[in-house]
């Protein structure tokens, strides 16, 4: 399976005097798993909506394959959605508002049972979807996603609301997805919640591109620095100065950057300086993520 290329072009919406996104363009490729990034207000979910058809663009376009989404024959089988995780009817079991869905496009009962089964829900089926838990709420939004089997995913947090088993179980099904060939896009407002899933970032603040690329590249971002410790901080501190290194001094130990591990062991043994700690270190990718998107920008 080849999942369609997703193309946003000069996006642009507004609501009255209020510019949710600002000439936004990316592109998503089939057969990775794309974040979709930013704090919340970002215009993420906008440009989600616009994409799907929900939402008219004020300029620009989003497309799969160069063709809108009311342009596609048959929508479900193309792309699948899962916006809004608490949008189903509470007094409908899981499977019969699959089944409605389903009926309306075509697809045959005995695909609900499967898809159910598929996101670990088949022993839930026949309970009412009031009295489901967020978790798994958004498990059936993603059986909901893939009831055309489609090849374009596209998951508004899908993993806001599951315990640290889901959240693993979810990574692992979005890159065998991926691995299928399906194009699949995935919007977070914590790069902590995706970091371990996605191979590719798109990011946004105030509804405008800010990084578009690997989690390598914006790992690269990230300043490097190495923990070491010693009996004698002081004149390890001295060493490392000397040599060109920013040490900052800390309770644990002195914290380094300009020198990277292997530059700090010679210098101390240089110095005559035994080691009792080295470890290098990157500060966390989510502090690069705050700084693309300001910190303040978050609510």
């Amino acid at each position: 399976m080849t999942g369609a290329v997703i193309e946003i072009q000069s996006l642009t919406k507004r609501f009255g005097g209020t510019t949710a996104v600002d000439d936004l363009s990316f592109r998503v490729e089939p057969g990775v798993v794309t974040g979709f990034l930013g704090p919340n207000g970002a215009g993420k979910t906008t440009t989600l909506r616009t994409l799907v058809g929900l939402v008219q663009p004020t300029s620009g376009s989003a497309t799969f394959d160069g063709k809108r989404y009311v342009e596609l024959e048959k929508p479900l089988h193309t792309v699948g959605t899962a916006l809004e995780a608490a949008s189903f009817h509470p007094g409908r079991t899981g499977r019969d508002h699959l089944r409605v869905v389903g009926a309306a496009a075509s697809i045959p009962t005995a695909r609900v049972d499967e898809v159910l089964a598929w996101v670990g829900l088949a022993d839930a089926a026949t309970r009412r979807v009031g009295g489901y838990s967020l978790g798994m709420r958004q498990r059936l939004g993603l059986a909901f996603a893939l009831l055309g089997d489609p090849g374009v995913l596209v998951l508004d947090e899908p993993i806001n609301g599951l315990d640290p088993e889901g959240i693993r179980w979810m990574r692992s099904f979005l890159r065998d997805l991926a691995a299928q060939g399906r194009t699949v896009l995935v919007s977070s407002h914590l790069l902590s919640e995706v970091q371990q899933t996605v191979d590719r970032l798109v990011i946004i603040s105030h509804g405008r591109l800010v990084y578009e690329g690997t989690l390598d590249g914006l790992e690269s971002g990230a300043t490097a620095r190495v923990h070491v410790d010693a009996a004698d901080r002081d004149a390890l501190a001295r060493a490392l100065t000397a040599a060109g290194g920013q040490v900052e001094v800390t309770d644990n130990g002195l914290h380094v950057s300009g020198l990277d591990a292997d530059a700090v062991g010679v210098q101390a043994l240089a110095a005559g300086v035994p080691l009792r700690l080295l470890i290098p270190e990157r500060e966390g990718l989510e502090n690069v993520f705050l700084e693309l998107v300001g910190e303040g920008g978050i609510r």
